[in-house]
């Protein structure tokens, strides 16, 4: 077996030889983050190599398979290569639906040739992706959804609306809950399939949110043609494929709660706005208080988080605990920017201009607002603690 030391001190070198310097700072706005696709915006050159590096070396998707492009990692090489983009504050190569949501789903379910088409780009960032769960009359009870797929032989033609997509106008490829089987019970007739947002009948609208900006869109899908060999797993099995989905998402948004491994701790992001005694403290011991313990809470939380994933690991999967992380990470990521206020007092409030980075913090703040919604709002998952973890009926 692979030293452990050794892949550390062979990490620590390449990561040091190959980060660029420009990477290894917060990724401050969307803008900074690097999403790939089909046609690709980088704003630096920094962020493309970084993106491609790390891609080569199957990195941006560390434990997926070597022959699905993935880094082929153990949980523990892959903890180690997180500690040490950690120690350096390197910023994440590529943030991806692809591989947070649907790559899990399709190593799990996916056929041979789903896995061989769009594995290996979803690691390379070459296609980027959207989700079509939530329907305007669908969202919290997600097994009522109304879009239909009516069979065709060798594909599907599908009509519906979804709402709350996150970046569709910006999408290539669209993981889909459909239904296939309208006189099935909810969860029984529903299937998962793929389809090209550029395939004809795909509408996208931005929805605009308080903090200005518009990451979430309505989608109306009007006869789109959906080829039967995008149909992840079996049909009609859907539900089972989405659930096991929306694990890993509630787990990725859990991760909000966290210090990404670009950004600053947050007590260094206070210290910046409310400054430091001479002896190195924050000046206001009440805001000294409160980061200690966001910190001990934070910690807390990702020593949780990461006995879950050893546990899911193993083989005992994450089931009902991603509502816990989901709804946890939820309120720590929410916290950490009500801090952040704070400490900035009157200066948070700028909106518009040079000044503050153009209101960057304040608008932030607002987003994690949605952070209670998306994946699952924080009503249900309180009810799956209390019924699955906690057995309150």
């Amino acid at each position: 077996m692979f030293d452990l030391e050794d892949f550390r001190a062979d990490t620590r070198a390449w990561l040091e030889e190959n980060c660029p310097a420009s990477m290894r700072e917060p990724a401050r706005e969307d803008a900074d983050r690097c999403w790939g696709g089909r046609n690709p915006q980088f704003k630096s050159e920094d962020q493309r190599l970084w993106m491609e590096r790390m891609a080569e070396r199957g990195w941006t998707a560390p434990e997926w398979p070597t022959e699905y492009g993935g880094g082929g990692l153990s949980k523990e090489q892959a903890k180690i290569l997180r500690e040490e983009m950690g120690r350096i504050h390197a910023r994440s190569p590529l943030d991806s639906f692809g591989i947070w949501m649907i790559g899990p789903a399709l190593l799990k379910y996916g056929s041979e040739a789903l896995k061989k088409q769009h594995l290996p780009p979803i690691v390379r960032g070459e296609i980027r992706w959207c989700q079509g769960y939530s329907e305007p009359g669908a969202g919290s009870d997600l097994a009522g959804l109304q879009t239909r797929a009516i069979d065709h032989g060798d594909h599907y033609i599908v009509n519906g609306q979804k709402i709350w997509t996150s970046y569709a106008n910006k999408a290539d490829w669209c993981f889909c809950l459909v239904r296939t089987d309208p006189d099935a019970k909810k969860q029984l007739g529903i299937s998962l399939v793929l389809f090209d947002m550029a395939t004809p009948g795909v509408e996208t609208r931005p929805i605009k949110l308080i903090s200005g900006a518009s990451p979430f869109c309505e989608t109306f899908l009007t006869d789109v043609r959906v080829e039967k060999s995008q149909l992840v797993g079996e049909e009609n099995k859907g539900w089972t494929y989405a659930k096991y989905l929306l694990t890993h998402e509630r787990e990725m948004i859990s991760g909000m709660g966290r210090t990404a491994s670009g950004d600053k701790a947050l007590w260094e992001l206070v210290a910046d706005a409310a400054g430091m005694d001479a002896d190195g403290k924050l000046d206001d011991p009440m805001l000294r208080t409160d980061v200690a313990r966001w910190d001990l809470d934070a910690m807390a939380f990702a020593l949780t988080s990461e006995r879950i994933n050893a546990e899911a690991k193993a083989g005992q999967g994450v089931g009902a605990a991603s509502a816990m992380l989901k709804y946890y990470g939820t309120e720590l990521n929410k916290r950490r920017y009500e801090l952040a206020i704070a400490a900035e007092g009157a200066d948070a409030m700028v909106w518009e201009g040079q000044a503050h980075k153009g209101g960057a913090l304040p608008r932030a703040w607002l987003r994690t607002k949605a952070n209670s919604i998306e994946g699952g709002t924080t009503e249900v998952q309180l009810n799956i603690i209390s019924k699955n973890i906690l057995g309150l009926g």
